[in-house]
């Protein structure tokens, strides 16, 4: 993939840019720290043996512990485990959360397999990385086709070996260690992250209107939070299209259609349209919460809305944010906007390091604490270097993470 079409490495070359790195500290904090290969043997149900191929990187240590998620997905390889670590070395940085990034997978289509196939198989990977992982080392998380249950057999695995360590991985149940307020994290950021935007923008809130693109996990708890701050969202869609109301969607009630039906197909409200005219709906806000690469070149121009909220990975290209910047359409790259996540995940280890755990109000209060310290971050960085916020995210993270690698160096 070119640059002009990955923002992530064209933003990183221009922060680099922007803070003067000589190249030599700038090619030593992009390189992984280490990369782990492993044969994953596990038995079908048929009695058979299967094997599959899993892997672990760790991107950089510098400020703390590795820390990110781990996938099933058939497209997984080393190159895309490689490059969403370095992210996360990036976005737990920029959210001054002492950790550094790490990823993992798995290239496997989990649908293919049953769910006792699916706990051999995810046992036995943890067990293949257990020589690089520890509560001070590396902390694996849920991604794509993970979940609570996935860390579970995680944590379970470590713990035959180590003694009971719930600290090991984060997502987990609330039963076995797990915070409160984590489900709603990285849509509750979303929004407070696009609140501070409005006040930044100068645009009033409680008048704004809302596209959302995406209602899964991310998109629905954006909308619930968004619709309380007294957003109007007149927009949404899922993989079966959108819906449409210039007068706002009853969002209560279409979270709940949502939650009870894993789609927003058969609700009751707003008129049916595609994903292209969802995109081009005259609005203050538009949140893609779905897809990577979902505004392109080829969409791009019928864009209209005065701000981007990125609450995907990677939602917008490359070619299409130096367009929107020519607009002056503005982006609020999705290392900061979708950062809840992590955050929370961050507050869940703490407890459990404690063995103390808090309320959903201390979890939220604390969020909205980390969320808005970073945004500010940038905002004035962005101010004062004239650059877009996706550059000035960077700058300020690899900025952290220099500094402490100095430090540690000498």
């Amino acid at each position: 993939m070119s640059s002009s079409s990955n923002p992530t490495s064209a933003a990183y070359k221009h922060a680099i840019k922007e803070l003067g790195l000589k190249s030599n500290i700038a090619s030593t904090l992009e390189m992984p720290d280490r990369e782990l290969t492993v044969e994953v043997p596990f038995r079908r149900d048929n009695g058979e043996m299967d094997s599959v191929i899993g892997f672990r990187v760790q991107h950089n240590n510098t400020r703390g512990p590795f820390k990110g998620g781990i996938r099933y997905h058939q497209h997984v390889d080393i190159e895309e485990v490689r490059s969403l670590a370095t992210l996360m070395t990036w976005k737990t940085s920029l959210l001054d959360i002492p950790y550094g990034g790490g990823k993992g997978g798995i290239g496997v289509d989990p649908s293919k397999y049953s769910k006792t196939e699916l706990e051999r198989m995810s046992r036995n990977f943890f067990r293949a990385i257990d020589p690089i992982i520890g509560v001070n080392i590396d902390i694996p998380a849920p991604d794509v086709n993970t979940n609570a249950q996935v860390m579970s057999w995680f944590m379970d695995e470590y713990s035959q070996t180590h003694g009971y360590t719930p600290a090991i991985v984060t997502g987990k149940p609330l039963e076995l260690g797990g915070s409160e307020g984590r489900e709603a994290a990285t849509g509750r950021g979303t929004a407070v992250i696009t609140r501070e935007t409005a006040d930044k923008w100068g645009v009033d809130l409680k008048n704004s209107k809302v596209v959302i693109q995406g209602f899964g996990n991310v998109g629905s708890y954006a909308a619930k939070f968004l619709h309380e701050y007294g957003c109007k969202i007149i927009g949404v869609s899922d993989v079966t299209g959108g819906l449409y109301d210039p007068d706002g969607l009853d969002v209560p009630s279409l979270f709940e259609h949502n939650s009870q039906n894993r789609t927003i197909d058969g609700f009751n409200q707003g008129k049916k349209i595609s994903n292209d005219e969802l995109l081009a709906l005259e609005c203050d806000f538009m949140i893609p919460a779905a897809l990577g690469s979902a505004i392109n070149k080829s969409n791009v121009d019928s864009l209209n809305c005065k701000v981007i909220i990125e609450a995907a990975n990677g939602p917008v290209t490359g070619d299409a944010a130096n367009k929107l910047w020519d607009r002056k359409i503005g982006i609020i790259p999705d290392i900061l906007t979708n950062a809840g996540g992590v955050t929370v995940s961050y507050f869940e280890w703490v407890q459990n390091l404690q063995q103390f755990k808090w309320t959903e109000d201390d979890v939220n209060e604390k969020l909205e604490t980390k969320m808005v310290q970073a945004f500010n971050e940038v905002f004035e960085l962005r101010e004062k270097n004239n650059v877009p916020m996706r550059i000035a995210s960077f700058m300020v993270a690899i900025d952290r993470v220099h500094k402490a690698y100095a430090l540690r160096q000498g």
